[in-house]
């Protein structure tokens, strides 16, 4: 099997375990981003192919969404704080909701700013931004662990504003774009270094559908590799 097979087996399988998943109560309308933009490349390794958040609208209140961070692992780290750079959001209304047992964040990170958001121009909202409680490694989300942030959203904006606003920042990277929203989080204790970086969301994860036709045709290829490999 080719080196460019192994990789898009892998590939799909990550981007499979990040949509086949769901926190409790999750909402029908539900969009999955994966946090893969490393935007400090200090020297750790790369962990943006573990890293995800959900936008969740909330059944019964129109104009509250939910951003579930996820850490499907394999790689040992801990996402400590979570910024938001807001086109739609109007106030940050819990850390609690839907969390993992071992996840504990409060409103109001340290330091205010997303670290290297500057080269990114990603400038976070006052106000909307969380941390992990201390020991922060250890309350931060781990592999397997998730952490719910709900936002209420301004005047008459709606789920699908928040997802046309994401996408606005997507279109116009490096430019804080007015109406636009960013999601930015920083990660400690990436094994083995040990060390942080920071990441912001990239494009949303294809729907499962799309990536089981997508997954059939990987699967077709390299059974006809080794079918090649066979004969020869």
């Amino acid at each position: 099997m080719s080196v460019k097979m192994i990789r898009l087996a892998s590939a799909l399988a990550v981007a499979l375990a990040a949509t086949t998943w769901a926190a409790p109560s999750a909402s029908a309308l539900s969009t999955t981003y994966a946090l893969s933009t490393n935007i400090t490349n200090n020297g750790n390794s790369y962990v943006g192919n573990q890293l995800f958040v959900d936008v969740n609208d909330v059944a019964g209140q129109p104009q509250q969404v939910d951003f579930v961070f996820r850490n499907v692992g394999p790689v040992a780290s801990s996402i400590t704080d979570v910024y938001f750079d807001d086109g739609t959001l109007l106030t940050l209304l819990s850390t609690t909701v839907n969390s993992s047992a071992g996840v504990a964040f409060s409103a109001g990170a340290s330091p205010g700013n997303l670290p290297g958001g500057n080269a990114v121009n990603f400038q976070t909202t006052a106000g909307f931004s969380a941390d992990s409680d201390s020991p922060v490694s250890t309350n931060g989300v781990n592999p397997g662990e998730y952490l719910t942030v709900r936002f209420a959203l301004q005047g008459v904006q709606t789920y699908a504003s928040v997802i046309n606003a994401l996408a606005l920042g997507l279109a116009n990277p490096g430019v804080n774009y007015t109406g636009a929203l960013r999601i930015g989080v920083h990660v400690q204790a990436i094994s083995p270094q040990g060390g942080s970086d920071s990441y912001i969301n990239g494009e949303p994860v294809p729907e499962p559908s799309t990536l089981a036709i997508a997954g059939l045709g990987a699967l077709g290829m390299i059974g006809y590799g080794l079918r090649r490999r066979a004969r020869s």
